[in-house]
């Protein structure tokens, strides 16, 4: 048994003021944030005259404008209204909706926008259609509309062209001469050229299928056949009614597409395929230029995902060499840490000490040294400045729950460097050059605050402070703001499980308390128990008068290896042991109700909720489950045969996981069951065999489904009201 630990770092933070308002769903998703306003997709322009950013409108949060700031002074001003360039109404292509979904992106508005290189342009795709704000003449002009939707839109490194993909096949169009040039014109069926496939996008977060080469002269691009893909009909049901939707979709264990990459001579109009080897059914990972353009790079993953190889292409010829190989007994991580330097040297990240670090290596793949080490595990390389020879990225270094951002020499030996404070958890956009970066940071008594920092990490100004004052949306609610208790477990195999507990406002220790244990507990890059921003759902259910639980358990990310991989080829297993250890910890806390202890959680989540249910003998009485995966064999085949295998090699595995096999524990009343619709990667079939085990067995259990939703319920804030709320109302009864 699993031995509790003092708490190490208790940090139990207290705001004193007057009593507040309580908050409700109603509050947590009103027309406002209660994070505040929030500036997202910051970027420097190219000169480092001023930041662009994305800002929700006041009476709409959903709905997203382009604003920017003057480094050398001023208020912020907003560069473009979206509701200048669209009305908001038109009915997305499902490419674009597909895509929308792959990146989790609810917003409507402008979403997206890209600067050129040169700071000529910024190039902002708005509903399917493109517009082009020209910097010099401070005025934005819309691109000839066509009848598709232009998707995956960029502006080329020197500005002289915008690309895009309609109808499955890539687009040019010169800005000079208005012309639009054909790429591809063999797109179509199964076939697309220059998109992401879906596994790519959902589980590979590779979102794009093209590249231009910085001197504009080449374009990347793939080549995605979907033909022996299964079909996997699925009905889509909406208010109006259903459609069935044939979906290629990969599913664990079943053929992948087959993906090629090709380069096209913009000058000579030649394409040549690049040789991926004779093996098709592998991964292309990652693809990138050298800094001369006369290099192509693309990452090869093997499908089991053990093997990763960095190829070396001469875009001329196709032809390629491996010049990096990374190995693994589990699984390998894919990055976007590879950086091509201007001499020819790359920036590359590795696990192979036990822990993500990084390393510079020559043209040719030698190792010329290791960048960091130690036992905690690097980040995200967040930029390069060449100039001073440093690489900027972030880290947990001192511990899992924070992040910071340093920086290290790649030219000479050197420690990390921290250029911000410790406390909470940063993340940062850098300049291309100079290393100026715009960082966010927050705390549980922070909302997030972004500025611009010099390279020296000094804060030059604000880009969006958002004060918590009485103009704040929290403000209401400030009362037991940031009361959050930080501590740490063990695991059976001794490893330590950091783990969050928020009790209510009112706090009173002689009374006892239900407990709702918040959960993912599914391999994942970021940990849950940070010291950042808390949820505003959180915050509802402690007003609400629960005490909220969260536990990172094994095969949570930003640890070791070892931490990481500890539940390969065995799903719920050890993260289900990981959250009983949580459990009993709540049963020792002497306001806490035993009897009443439930859980909740989305996705993975949901099947954790499932799993803690149907554990012999649970301490658990209640869980809401969203969007469960009950299934592996019927989820695809990145995520799922990266830890578990295929269901052909590890069909005991496959067994485990399978929440149907253990329904007999489950306890009538138990469960409730949500799922959207018109989910289109856990699909409904998921939901749909539970219901129907369960009504075999005659265990009563509760269910909502949201017609027209797919994984996440997010379309509108009302959706994400009632879901909260009909969650909130099963642990009222089920609890109190």
């Amino acid at each position: 048994m699993a031995r509790f630990l003092a708490v190490s770092a208790l940090a139990v933070l207290t705001v004193a003021c007057a009593r507040a308002e309580k908050l409700t769903p109603a509050g947590a998703f009103g027309p406002r944030s209660l994070a505040g306003p929030a500036a997202r997709g910051v970027a420097l322009a190219p000169d480092g005259s001023r930041v662009t950013y994305l800002k929700s409108k006041d009476d709409d949060q959903q709905v997203q404008d382009l604003w920017a700031i003057d480094v050398a002074g001023g208020e912020p001003y907003r560069l473009i209204d979206a509701r200048s360039l669209t009305a908001g109404t038109k009915e997305l292509s499902e490419a674009e909706k597909a895509r929308r979904e792959r990146q989790r992106i609810s917003a409507r508005g402008i979403v997206a926008y890209a600067w050129d290189d040169k700071g000529r342009f910024i190039l902002v795709p708005a509903d399917g259609d493109l517009f082009l704000f020209d910097v010099a003449a401070g005025q934005v002009r819309p691109l000839p509309a066509t009848p598709g939707d232009e998707v995956d839109a960029k502006v080329s490194p020197r500005g002289n062209f915008v690309s895009y993909v309609r109808d499955q096949n890539l687009y040019l169009r010169d800005l000079a001469a208005g012309t639009e040039t054909a790429i591809t014109t063999e797109g179509g069926g199964t076939v697309t050229f220059a998109t992401a496939e879906f596994v790519a996008q959902e589980e590979m977060d590779r979102h794009t299928g093209y590249w231009w080469s910085p001197d504009e002269r080449r374009l990347a691009f793939t080549k995605v056949d979907e033909a022996q893909v299964d079909v996997v009909p699925r009905f889509e049901f909406g208010a109006a009614g259903a459609k069935t939707v044939n979906q290629r979709y990969p599913r664990a264990g079943r053929p992948n597409a087959v993906v090629e990459l090709l380069v096209r001579d913009r000058q000579t109009g030649a394409t040549v395929t690049m040789d991926l080897g004779l093996d098709r059914d592998i991964y292309l990972a990652r693809v990138a230029w050298s800094r001369d353009g006369r290099m192509l790079f693309a990452q090869r993953q093997s499908r089991d995902q053990r093997l990763l190889e960095l190829i070396a292409f001469d875009p001329t010829t196709g032809r390629g060499r491996v010049i990096l190989t990374e190995r693994s007994s589990a699984w390998i991580e894919l990055t976007d840490d590879f950086r091509a330097l201007a001499d020819g040297d790359f920036l590359w990240s590795s696990a192979r000490s036990g822990h993500q670090h990084l390393y510079l290596y020559a043209a040719d793949g030698t190792l010329r040294r290791t960048l960091t080490q130690g036992d905690w595990p690097v980040g995200d390389v967040e930029g390069v400045d060449e100039a001073r020879g440093v690489v900027i990225f972030s880290a947990s270094k001192d511990t899992p729950m924070e992040r910071r951002l340093y920086e290290v020499s790649f030219r000479e030996p050197q420690e990390p460097k921290p250029l911000v404070p410790a406390g909470g958890w940063w993340t940062a956009a850098v300049a291309k050059t100079g290393g100026a970066f715009a960082g966010t940071y927050s705390d549980p008594r922070t909302p997030p605050q972004t500025a611009l920092y010099a390279a020296d990490g000094r804060r030059v100004r604000w880009i969006e402070e958002n004060r918590l004052d009485e103009k704040h949306p929290y403000w209401p609610y400030r009362d037991g703001l940031g009361a959050v208790e930080y501590g740490t477990l063990r695991a059976a195999d001794g490893q330590p499980l950091h783990y969050s507990l928020q009790r209510p406002a009112d706090f009173d220790p002689a009374k006892k308390y239900p407990v709702i244990v918040s959960v993912y507990g599914g391999p994942s890059p970021r940990p849950r128990v940070t010291r950042s921003w808390g949820s505003p759902t959180d915050r509802v259910l402690t007003d609400a008068g629960y005490v909220v639980f969260k536990l990172d358990n094994r095969g949570t990310g930003n640890r070791s290896v070892a931490f990481q991989t500890a539940l390969h080829r065995r799903l719920g297993t050890v993260e289900v042991e990981d959250q009983l250890v949580g459990a009993r910890f709540l049963h020792s806390l002497p306001y806490v109700d035993p009897a009443r202890l439930g859980v909740m959680g989305w996705s993975y989540g949901g099947l954790m909720t499932l799993l803690l249910l149907s554990e012999p003998g649970t301490p658990f009485v209640a869980g809401a489950a969203g969007a469960p995966p009950t299934d592996w064999a019927l989820y695809d085949t990145h995520y799922t045969e990266r830890y578990l295998g295929t269901p052909q090699d590890n069909a005991a595995g496959y067994a485990k996981a399978d929440v149907l096999t253990r329904l007999d524990a489950m306890q009538p009343g138990s469960l409730l069951l949500l799922h959207g619709m018109a989910d289109d990667n856990v699909v409904l079939e998921n939901t749909t065999r539970l219901m129907a085990a369960l009504q075999a067995k005659a265990i009563p259990f509760e269910l909502m489904l949201y017609p027209g939703e797919r994984h996440s319920i997010t379309s509108t804030r009302l959706k994400s009201r009632h879901s909260l709320q009909t969650q909130l109302d099963f642990f009222n009864r089920r609890l109190k």
